[in-house]
């Protein structure tokens, strides 16, 4: 058990920090899953979508959330299947 009042304050900073990460990153996937099925249907407002995906990964790498590449790699892959389905 943490002994330190520092110790103790950086547990709860740590367990703070790891909630909003966690709920981010759930509400990120939810918006690239939703891009990606958007721009596979090419429906109506994949292009929104997709623009409302890129938008919060590249939010999320500003927070350092996910890594630079990880999140090119998101941005190209959802252009490249939006822009193969017009």
């Amino acid at each position: 058990m943490a002994k330190g009042d520092s110790v103790k304050k950086r547990a709860r900073q740590s367990e703070t920090r790891r909630n909003r990460n966690r709920a981010t990153r759930s509400e990120l996937r939810t918006v690239v899953r939703q891009a990606r099925d958007a721009a596979a249907d090419n429906g109506e407002t994949a292009d929104a979508d997709v623009k409302g995906a890129i938008t919060q990964l590249d939010k999320a790498r500003s927070k350092n959330l996910l890594h630079r590449n990880n999140v090119a790699r998101k941005k190209s892959r959802l252009m490249k299947r939006l822009n193969a389905t017009d």
